[in-house]
């Protein structure tokens, strides 16, 4: 038997048993999920524990994830300065950074970022 597929029946079996082990110790019981269930003075609550979220919560989030993501993607070319050239590194991320710009500018133009409406 090669190595490998030892080494890949030997992870299998021990992320089953991690996965049952959790599964069985896990086990709550009525009374656990009663205590931690919401109450008003012994009394069930008469509106929702969960106060909604507005939808601009979501849309600021997402506008973070992608500038995150790309300047994420921006940083790795700062190393590449020393490997290739220097003019079309430089028109490389300058086009990049202009591309962020104009999604800012159109995130700003469009009042998305604007906490008042």
């Amino acid at each position: 038997m090669k190595i490998s597929s030892l080494l890949s029946l030997t992870m299998f079996l021990l992320s089953t048993l991690i996965f049952f082990l959790s599964w069985i110790l896990s086990k709550k019981t009525f009374m656990d999920r009663e205590k931690i269930s919401p109450f008003e003075c012994g009394f069930d609550s008469k509106t929702f524990a969960r106060i909604p979220f507005t939808l601009f919560y979501y849309l600021i989030i997402i506008i973070f994830l992608i500038f995150d993501v790309e300047i994420t993607l921006l940083i790795p070319m700062i190393n590449t300065f020393y490997i290739t050239n220097f003019i079309n590194m430089t028109l490389l991320m300058t086009s990049f950074i202009i591309i962020l710009l104009y999604g800012l500018y159109h995130e700003w133009y469009n009042k998305a970022l604007s906490w008042v409406k």
